[in-house]
């Protein structure tokens, strides 16, 4: 174990230490498709009984009218945030009437780009904005990417810890310099160890054959023979990969956070300067908007990784601006499957895990990375999504190439000690027993989510489709079943009607035509 990752338990070892630690903040927000009975991708609109997607706090959408994305509040309770988020799955599925909700990251059955309808916001400005961006996101990298669902894990550590390690460390200057700077260094040990969370949870190493329906440049092999599904024999994580969330246009973009300067002036730069292989693609050209710009970024957003160093952005404001105004306060994790074995997408025990993870990163000494550990990084992403459960695969460590199994064991090693004082903090055996639980995925690569996929379709002899619509089903109905409060329900009905006002006085408060609008929010980035 390092001295750093020594020093920082000491630190949190007292009373004072295990009131930060149960302070540490999480949100949750989980994607999800809405589908036909039949298995398809639902051509409905929002329902009107969930409310606003545009100013809803809790339920919204992501890409795709029919991708629903749920938003649980900031809370220092997991028991809490998984509790919000099943209800708010038992509120939808009262107004989903025959649809379902799809259980898995690898969409459903597919027909194309023109089977899936773009998320529509209203017609203020801002929600212009959102879906003339989505059409840009369709012409740049087509609408079948965007229709893979994930789960983001938002994770912050509370101001008195900070206050704390401040002095601790003998810090100078400002403390907002200084927060950035230990959350720069958590997420350069994120992108160095996130294989090891994409072979724990990777839930997708097999994918409907429809999805693929016109790529034939993929590596999958059909799966047992089957024509209607396709698979990696030892993948992981297909959704980490190249039919995920991958563009090859970004990969010139030289990010490796060592200072939050050079990761806002880069997407700025981005954000501003023309990019060719875009330039097409009308963008306000005679009032035709089929994106928001022909940069190589239309927003920051659009930049792909695996993790996000975020700020709460005010009304308006570009989150490169929150970031330089305020320094970063949380990180946003990205590279979670839903998992189609638990009934929210993910369970406690996961959630115990990955603050165990994110406080090694957090903790842990965080060299600042170049060219050569960017490399590394790539290889072992790419290496684990398609190959993670391969025997006797081989990663690329700094000191050189090591057994993925071998570094796995060493991480969780080091991690034990942060999981009995996460116990200690807590007064329970929770966190140890999360990593005991992810060390017998390590030990065996059978007991990996990737792996039961593939074992059950295989022991049912059925294809990828069947097993996600057989869980989607199942949670149907256990959500169909689950009874909210009255209070509960009278609470979420009138918070959906409270935002659909809200996007109404939105859109009567517009007085500035849409060209002008995106003016003004562009001409933010020129100040940063």
């Amino acid at each position: 174990m390092n001295p750093q990752l020594n020093s920082g338990l000491d630190a949190l070892a007292g009373e004072d230490g295990a009131d930060m630690l149960r302070d540490i903040g999480r949100g949750i927000e989980k994607e999800s498709l809405r589908i036909t009975t039949q298995g398809k991708i639902a051509q409905t609109p929002h329902p009107l009984a969930l409310g606003s997607a545009l100013t809803h706090d809790s339920i919204t959408t992501d890409y795709s009218e029919a991708l629903l994305e749920f938003i649980t509040p900031v809370s220092t309770s997991i028991e809490s945030s998984l509790a919000m988020l099943e209800d708010v799955h038992s509120f939808v599925y009262q107004s989903l009437k025959d649809e379902l909700l799809w259980a898995a990251s690898m969409p459903c059955i597919m027909t194309g780009d023109d089977g899936i309808p773009v998320a529509h916001y209203g017609d203020s400005n801002v929600a212009q904005m959102k879906k003339v961006y989505r059409y840009g996101l369709g012409h740049r990298y087509g609408r079948l990417m965007q229709t893979i669902a994930g789960i983001h894990y938002n994770f912050s550590m509370p101001q008195r810890f900070w206050e704390k390690e401040f002095d601790r460390t003998g810090g100078t200057g400002y403390l907002t310099d200084y927060i950035s700077e230990r959350y720069l260094g958590l997420i350069r040990n994120f992108r160095r160890h996130c294989w090891l969370l994409i072979y724990l949870f990777g839930a997708s190493p097999a994918v409907c054959a429809s999805f693929l329906r016109n790529n034939t440049s993929h590596q999958l092999e059909p799966f047992d023979g089957s024509s209607n599904t396709l698979h990696m024999p030892y993948g992981t994580a297909l959704r980490m990969g190249d039919l995920g969330y991958n563009s090859a246009a970004q990969k010139g973009l030289s990010i490796c956070y060592n200072s939050l300067d050079n990761y806002v002036d880069t997407l700025s730069q981005a954000i501003k300067q023309p990019h060719a292989a875009y330039a097409a693609i009308p963008s306000g050209q005679d009032g035709d908007w089929q994106q928001l710009n022909d940069s190589l970024l239309q927003i920051e957003n659009e930049f792909y990784s695996p993790i996000r160093p975020k700020r709460v952005a005010r009304s308006g404001e570009p989150p490169l601006k929150a970031l330089r105004r305020g320094g970063i306060e949380y990180i946003e994790v990205r590279c979670v499957d839903v998992s189609p074995f638990d009934p929210a997408g993910l369970s406690a025990d996961q959630v115990r895990f990955m603050d165990t993870f994110l406080l090694h990163c957090l903790l842990s000494d965080s060299p600042l990375c170049d060219e050569q550990d960017q490399a590394r990084q790539s290889y072992n992403l790419e290496a684990v999504v398609n190959r993670g459960r391969e025997p006797g695969l081989l990663l690329q460590g700094a000191s050189g190439d090591i057994e993925l199994r071998q570094w796995a064991l060493e991480l969780s090693a080091e991690m034990e000690s942060i999981s009995a004082v996460l116990d200690r903090a807590h007064a329970s055996v929770d966190y140890l027993k999360a990593l005991e639980t992810q060390r017998a995925r390590i030990e065996d690569p059978e007991n990996t989510p990737s792996a039961r996929v593939l074992r059950e379709m295989r022991e049912s002899e059925i294809p990828f489709f069947r097993l996600a619509m057989g869980y989607s089903e199942r949670w149907s109905q256990y959500y169909r079943e689950r009874t909210l409060s009255q209070a509960l329900k009278e609470s979420m009905t009138l918070a959906a009607a409270e935002s659909l006002s809200r996007q109404a006085d939105i859109e009567q408060s517009d007085e500035i035509s849409f060209p002008e609008y995106l003016d003004r929010f562009y001409a933010q980035y020129d100040a940063l």
